[in-house]
């Protein structure tokens, strides 16, 4: 078995070729989807964070929503830059998302990747300080996101409160038990899945990695999971962890599927990402006996415990249904997944 879920990079544009063509739209499709895949029997409705974009942004909103509308589907991000974040403002706000999901957030976090314009995280209000990298700043803000998700008391009360205070220092609030124990760091690194490992986070690994050894994406991609696993062992945590890795795969099942999809790249591709040679991993697309074939030869999908499946949701809520459901009900079964 397999948790299976969808990602939303959350596009949109004016133009009349998409289905998506506002701020709103991608907010409110994104919460259509998340219901449709929940009713299908999926597992988790995950959206990606990027600034100064036509994608979404602002998370917690959505996750709140998203939340409010579904019972059963886990929630979360993949990824939310950390360079961005306040991590105590960010706390309060996952806690309460967390809150009103029953306990569903699944909240994927990173360095980030190239943004829409340079050294996006300054107009925020954030610099690294002297001598630090901007991902040294990310993963600085995680760690006190982390601390605080703990849900200890670490700031003096004020002895003449407007409302009575507990006992002791003060947490802050509102605060979800178990939320610390399902952050997921996303990784593009060996060094990166081993921090991970070391911060007690779940893994994200996506279909873009740091090009370490020259071999195909997803056995540099399973030797980082294994890497991960054994880094965690090594750390001594008391709860197994989870490892997600997402791909893009279609069913081609009707003509649509063999018109948007039929002709997709099936190959690794390379590139310069920040100063870094980055191996891209092929795109799936093929009828359903010969996709399981092809799925069954990936060894990271089969090192994960949670598959991601990237949509292109401007092409509408309804595609990206059939998409999901397509994966669900004539692939993941012959691969054991369902």
């Amino acid at each position: 078995m397999k948790k299976i879920g969808f990602l939303s990079f959350g596009h949109w544009s004016p133009s009349p070729q998409s289905q998506t063509r506002s701020a709103r739209d991608a907010l409110l499709q994104s919460i259509d989807l998340a219901v449709a895949a929940e009713e299908l029997g999926a597992d988790g409705a995950y959206f990606r964070v990027h600034h100064f974009a036509r994608q979404l942004a602002s998370p917690f909103p959505l996750l709140a929503a998203v939340g409010a509308k579904t019972s059963r589907i886990e929630i979360g991000t993949a990824v939310i830059d950390m360079r961005y974040e306040n991590p105590l403002y960010m706390a309060e706000d996952a806690g309460a998302a967390d809150l009103i999901s029953g306990g569903r957030l699944q909240l994927g976090i990173s360095r980030g990747s190239p943004e829409q314009v340079i050294d996006g995280w300054r107009y925020f209000g954030y610099a690294p300080e002297e001598g630090q990298s901007d991902a040294d700043m990310a993963r600085q803000h995680t760690e006190v996101f982390l601390r605080v998700l703990k849900g200890e008391g670490f700031a003096q009360p004020n002895p003449r409160p407007m409302f009575p205070n507990p006992p002791g220092l003060l947490r802050l609030e509102p605060h979800s038990e178990g939320l610390r124990e399902r952050i997921w760091w996303g990784s593009a690194s060996n060094a990166t899945a081993v921090w991970a490992a070391q911060q007690g986070m779940n893994l994200q690994s996506s279909t873009l990695k740091e090009d370490e050894t020259g071999e195909p994406f997803h056995v540099q991609q399973a030797k980082q999971i294994r890497r991960y696993r054994e880094a965690w062992k090594e750390a001594g945590h008391s709860h197994e962890p989870r490892v997600s890795a997402s791909r893009s795969i279609f069913a081609l099942v009707d003509d649509r599927d063999r018109a948007y999809f039929g002709q997709g790249k099936d190959s690794d591709q390379i590139g310069i990402i920040d100063n870094m040679r980055a191996i891209f991993g092929r795109s799936y697309a093929a009828e359903p006996d010969r996709l399981v074939e092809e799925l069954k030869a990936d060894e990271a999908i089969a090192e994960a415990d949670t598959l991601l499946l990237t949509v292109p949701n401007q092409l509408g809520v309804e595609y990206n249904t059939h998409v999901i459901e397509a994966i669900l009900k004539h692939v993941a079964p012959g691969l054991g997944w369902r």
